[in-house]
């Protein structure tokens, strides 16, 4: 069965991109979904600032074939069988696969296509990435938080619901790695794969809605110009839902299951003192400096030193910044929380190894989705449920942060907006073109919440999903988190939240 669903996957995945590539001929710009070449370029052209990069500079790029996509979709079905078929190979071997068939790609854009634009891109969106997700791992690992508590259902639910809270503030990454193994240390006398699937639901995706801070999607369009208490202001009531019906939803999971339902009374368990301990307070500090560095962008602060490449600059201070609390955070950290948290690097090793494979592949899909949504054709099909059902769907299997763009960037070429034009941006999601805001909050809600679809949506699910297996957790494969989770408990949710904000608007 699951040999037969991956074919089908593989199927999909070639006859989609053939599809989508038949759109190449029209024009339109490539990844991260550049200026749209429509009636208004002129204007666009003309008011543009001359640091962002003009179509000129785009239409001189070689653009991919379909069939480019192959290794990109054998990666993913790589990912999902690995560990169910071949585990013992794919555990040693993951690094080199990865690495092989990312260099494919990236080749093929140096020396065919002579594109070095989009793996220069590429490479320093993967730095930004693996850098926020590295200093935030490290820092949090030197955290210890104990909590002295019987693990009863609401007990977890208050925990999960203030991992949601806490996303918003240091965002998904940070919770997740600081709370991830306090929640599976409550739950150790009964620690089940459902505990995981749901913080990886609630803290590692849907709680860092609120805030730019909360996930990299939401992020770069805070870079772009959204308004920073923009997505607070329009996400929170989609928020409160999905996070309303997950906490109902685990509560009874959790109350059936959960020691069989029944509490076990044992002298330990009547000796709890309800006390929380931290060790390790200092590393809070680190978070700090990692949350403070995020901001410091050169593309929205001018005094920020860049690195400037075809038009368009690159930040390094941040990242700077980002490597160096890393290694401090480590080299200085309380031994005793580190030992507390059984701290190692394994996680953090298996995501940057597995995204170098999908940040280097992703690029002909990104961009041939990118150029179709900005077609005549793509242009035509911008709904609030094409960019709800859209971008979270490929949300769930593309990186987030990327999708967001290339699929905002298609809703404000379809009015003549340009993405590039940070004033245009704050227009838009200001609503001053028709019912753009609506647009925006349904790109930004899909691309979080979908982000949980899948293992590899976001960053933090897979280093959640590393830590509870070394904990000796037994987590469920690529396909077996799908079908047995997201699936029958967290698609049904997604709808709801489609019908309840997007469905019926317009």
């Amino acid at each position: 069965m699951k040999k037969y669903i991956a074919s089908c996957l593989l199927i999909f995945g070639l006859l989609l991109s053939g599809h989508i590539a038949q759109a190449q001929k029209s024009p339109s710009s490539t990844l991260l979904a550049q200026v749209s070449e429509q009636d208004t370029e002129a204007e666009q052209t003309e008011n543009s600032p001359q640091s962002v990069l003009e179509p000129s500079h785009e239409d001189s790029h070689g653009h991919a074939p379909g069939w480019l996509v192959i290794p990109f979709v054998a990666l993913l079905l790589m990912i999902a069988t690995g560990p169910l078929f071949y585990e013992h190979f794919w555990h040693h071997n993951y690094p080199k696969i990865a690495v092989s068939l990312a260099t494919v790609v990236v080749l093929y854009y140096l020396f065919v296509l002579h594109n070095v634009h989009n793996p220069v891109h590429a490479l320093a969106e993967y730095v930004q990435f693996i850098a926020l997700l590295a200093s935030l791992f490290i820092a949090s690992g030197g955290i210890l938080i104990e909590v002295d508590k019987n693990s009863t259902p609401l007990a977890n639910v208050i925990l999960l619901l203030i991992g949601a809270l806490i996303s918003n503030l240091i965002g998904t990454t940070g919770a997740s790695m600081l709370l991830i193994r306090p929640f599976i240390r409550l739950n150790k006398h009964n620690i089940q794969p459902y505990h995981i699937i749901f913080f990886i639901f609630m803290v590692s995706n849907i709680g860092g809605s609120l805030t730019p801070i909360g996930d990299p999607p939401l992020f770069l369009g805070f870079l772009k110009g959204v308004p920073f208490f923009w997505t607070l202001e329009h996400n929170w009531p989609a928020w409160i839902l999905a996070l309303a019906i997950l906490s109902i939803i685990f509560y009874f999971v959790d109350k059936k299951f959960g020691r069989n339902g029944a509490l076990i009374e044992t002298e330990e368990e009547n000796q709890f003192t309800n006390k929380i301990s931290l060790s390790g307070t200092k590393n809070f500090f680190w978070l700090l400096l990692i949350i403070i560095s995020v901001f410091l962008d050169p593309n929205v602060l001018d005094w920020v030193p860049a690195i400037h490449y075809d038009g368009q600059k690159f930040s390094f201070l941040r990242e700077t910044i980002m490597f160096s609390v890393a290694f401090f955070s480590y080299k200085f950290a309380d031994q005793k929380a580190l030992q507390g948290n059984e701290f190692n690097f394994e996680p953090i090793r298996e995501v940057a190894f597995i995204f170098i494979g999908i940040f280097g592949t992703m690029m002909p899909a990104l961009e041939l989705v990118g150029t179709f949504a900005q077609s005549e054709e793509g242009a035509a099909m911008i709904t609030y449920n094409s960019l709800y059902w859209g971008t979270g769907i490929l949300s769930g299997f593309l990186d987030n942060a990327p999708t967001y763009l290339n699929f905002l960037a298609a809703a404000m070429a379809s009015q003549g907006a340009d993405i590039n034009i940070i004033q245009q941006v704050k227009d838009f999601a200001m609503d001053n073109y028709l019912d753009s805001a609506f647009e925006l909050m349904a790109i930004s809600i899909a691309s979080v919440f979908f982000g949980a679809m899948t293992y590899i949506g976001n960053g933090p699910n897979f280093m959640v999903k590393s830590i509870a297996e070394q904990s000796g957790i037994k987590m469920p494969s690529f396909f077996g988190y799908i079908l047995r989770f997201s699936i029958p408990i967290l698609l049904p949710i997604l709808f709801i939240t489609w019908l309840v904000f997007f469905a019926f608007a317009g």
